[in-house]
């Protein structure tokens, strides 16, 4: 979901879609911080989101007073501990909401659907629907792998600056997984490149032999995430990939439409 753009004097009436401008603001901020890295100071959230010091001031007091936001010893704002639970809750209603996209890729593809998402530095997989066929392959939600050896980790990281995602290599290693597996930074980037050209990402018997997966990123999802199919390689073909990838991409933009249309009150 998009920040909203906060106008810079309290004496402004709400916004117009009728909501309580302070809530907006303060989920504004949330969001600021978290773009940020999860810690800031006031003058950083003035800058950037055009409102007072005073008012940044009495909108972090409420939120350190209800736990989302705490103060650091060197007087900047770091994310609140509450804020996972909510999180958590909320991974797990995405996944929820995610399962009649998957339903449908697994009727239109007849393979195995997933959705994932970037947690830290890991892939977590929230949703899946198996395929109906008697060979198949499945993923247990809550499983959670490296990014490197993945199609969804390549989908998730595609748009990520490349020093970052360097750190992120560096910080977990790049185990192979099978003898394909990815297991040099460059080469990493230079697959990161190709899901930017091509617009879907592949993991090649690079998690498992025999397993080929194709991937799209759901498109400004709230969270970065991502969903697949997966299945043998002697079904997801080069053939097959060119008339699975246009569905997947369909269900990721299907999926974000939902997502976006969530938030509407009745």
């Amino acid at each position: 979901m998009p920040p909203s753009h906060a106008s810079t004097s309290d004496s402004k009436p709400a916004a117009s879609s009728g909501g309580v401008q302070s809530l907006e603001r303060a989920f504004d901020l949330l969001e600021r911080m978290a773009d940020a890295g999860g810690e800031v100071g006031l003058s950083e959230l003035s800058a950037s989101s055009g409102l007072p010091l005073p008012t940044i001031h009495r909108l972090m007091r409420t939120l350190v007073v209800c736990g989302y936001v705490r103060q650091q010893p060197n007087r900047r704002y770091a994310l609140g501990p509450r804020l996972i639970r909510l999180g958590e809750s909320a991974s797990r209603l995405l996944g929820t909401w995610a399962r009649p996209y998957l339903a449908r890729l697994v009727e239109e593809t007849g393979e195995t659907a997933n959705m994932a998402l970037l947690d830290g530095d890991e892939v977590v997989y929230v949703a899946q629907v198996p395929s109906k066929h008697s060979m198949r392959m499945f993923t247990e939600v809550g499983r959670r792998v490296l990014p490197h050896s993945t199609g969804v980790g390549k989908a998730l990281l595609a748009h990520t600056p490349p020093e970052e995602v360097r750190a992120l290599l560096a910080r977990t290693g790049m185990p192979a997984a099978t003898e394909k597996t990815i297991t040099t930074p460059d080469d990493f980037l230079d697959a990161l490149e190709q899901v930017r050209r091509v617009g879907y990402a592949v993991d090649d018997n690079e998690q498992e032999v025999g397993v080929r997966c194709l991937a799209v990123s759901v498109p400004d999802s709230p969270t970065s995430a991502a969903i697949s199919i997966s299945g043998p390689a002697g079904r997801v073909t080069e053939a097959a990939t060119e008339r699975f990838v246009p569905i997947l991409q369909q269900a990721a933009k299907d999926l974000s439409d939902a997502l976006a249309g969530s938030g509407s009150a009745g």
